[in-house]
């Protein structure tokens, strides 16, 4: 659940972050090409005013006075900046260039600002009109694009730098909020973890602020809430129906230890030690359900000397029914738990692969250590269990049709998934070629702790 939380984190911060910084850097790129616009009608403007004074001067005196004032202008004005060239059959008048750019043809014979062309001339790049007056006169008016070109890089440089600071502010911004709103999710789920592992009455402070969270929050509660007051009603009727019926059936049977041991008599006593014998499974499966998740009454239990104990007791019985009992027994492995409940769970499988197999049948009881959790298994070369009985089998009074005979209520692996839900511990069913496995998978307690 960790790297799953990791990776929606990751996910959100890397949503905002990219979120913030499209934003800003279509912000920034509508900027950058407002500012060209700009410098660019700027620079038409310059130009179209060197062409509006020089078709003043046209007017007046013609070629004559248009020579003087590119002579004027060359003379006041930095070089590279403008481009100014007046020719007559090839020859320059006036200007400071000496020869017609190359690539560049006059388009027009007037002084107006339309038509400009961008050309480059010795490295530089320019934007200029190019016309030829009548009479056969070309006209060159230029400016440089140096300045516009210097701003616009400078301002991209600007844009590359504040979108690099963008993203990591983002970044910060995406991980601050994800944390925040990942942060009370998890509170979330490690609710539901207590709850899945059995702590009904578990429940989170209440939060600092009310808002969707907090709702959310307080829905759960109340859910659980009801949740545990229906459990409580159902351990209180079955304990109730349990303990009201095994009192008037341990009268009865007392009363027919008086009438006899003739055979009507002792089956009858059978039939009741039997009722009561149901009962009392019953109890212990509504009293380790209700103890699931609790941790009083927990101590640290030596499990492979409690296996080993029981494996001993069992082994004689099983040689007894033609069987073979064989152990492989990792020592030292520690749980917390309740001795005797372990004990029982072991008993009740020991006692169901005896009961259900055959002779000549193997029965393997294993335990060993997989990291910091102990596995414990009870495997058979048996009938095994019907497939049609795989998804019921740890349901109260399930029992297949083939072991009716035999003697039982079905109630003993739904005892075994009772204790095993009050240590914590899951249960699994490997796949055998032949016969039954279970594995009890809990946690490892360390033996010096």
């Amino acid at each position: 659940m960790r790297g799953a939380r990791r990776s929606a984190s990751l996910r959100v911060s890397l949503l905002v972050a990219a979120v913030i910084s499209a934003m800003s850097l279509a912000a920034m790129g509508l900027q950058y090409r407002v500012t060209a616009q700009s410098l660019d009608a700027r620079q038409a403007e310059l130009l179209a005013a060197d062409l509006a004074s020089f078709a003043a001067l046209y007017e007046q005196r013609r070629i004559v006075a248009l020579r003087e004032a590119i002579e004027f202008r060359v003379a006041s004005t930095p070089p590279a900046q403008v481009l100014y060239l007046l020719t007559d059959r090839g020859a320059k008048l006036a200007g400071n260039i000496d020869a017609w750019p190359a690539g560049l043809a006059p388009n027009g014979s007037d002084f107006a600002a339309t038509g400009a062309q961008v050309f480059a001339l010795a490295g530089v790049e320019y934007v200029g009109v190019a016309r030829e007056l009548p009479g056969g006169f070309p006209l060159l008016v230029a400016r440089a694009r140096t300045d516009t070109l210097a701003t616009l890089n400078d301002l991209r440089q600007l844009i590359g730098w504040v979108a690099l600071a963008l993203v990591a502010v983002s970044l910060l911004a995406g991980w601050g909020i994800s944390r925040a709103v990942l942060g009370r999710i998890g509170r979330l789920n490690a609710l539901a973890d207590r709850v899945a592992a059995g702590d009904l009455s578990a429940r989170l402070p209440a939060p600092a602020r009310q808002d969707e969270f907090a709702l959310l929050q307080d829905h759960i509660h109340a859910m659980l809430d009801r949740i545990e007051a229906l459990n409580r009603a159902t351990h209180r009727l079955s304990d109730s129906v349990a303990h009201e019926l095994r009192t008037p059936l341990n009268r009865i049977q007392q009363r027919l230890a008086g009438l006899g041991e003739d055979d009507a008599a002792l089956a009858v006593r059978e039939e009741i030690r039997a009722t009561v014998r149901i009962f009392d499974a019953l109890l212990d499966i509504s009293a380790a359900e209700a103890a699931q998740g609790q941790r009083p009454g927990l101590v640290p239990v030596d499990l492979s000397e409690l296996a080993e104990e029981l494996a001993d007791l069992y082994e004689p019985l099983a040689e007894d029914e033609g069987m073979n009992l064989t152990t492989a027994l990792e020592p030292g492995l520690h749980v917390l738990g309740e001795r005797s409940l372990l004990a029982q769970l072991l008993t009740n499988l020991l006692e169901n692969a005896i009961k259900y197999c055959r002779p000549g049948d193997e029965i393997r009881l294993g335990l060993w250590a997989e990291g910091d959790r102990i596995v414990l298994e009870v495997r058979d070369t048996g009938p095994g269990i019907p497939a049609d009985l795989r998804g019921q089998m740890f349901d109260r009074f399930t029992r297949a049709e083939r072991d009716r005979a035999k003697a039982g209520h079905g109630l003993g692996l739904a005892l075994v998934q009772a204790i095993a839900a009050r240590h914590g511990a899951k249960l699994l069913l490997p796949e055998t070629a032949k016969g039954f496995a279970i594995r009890i998978v809990c946690p490892k307690l360390d033996a010096t702790a």
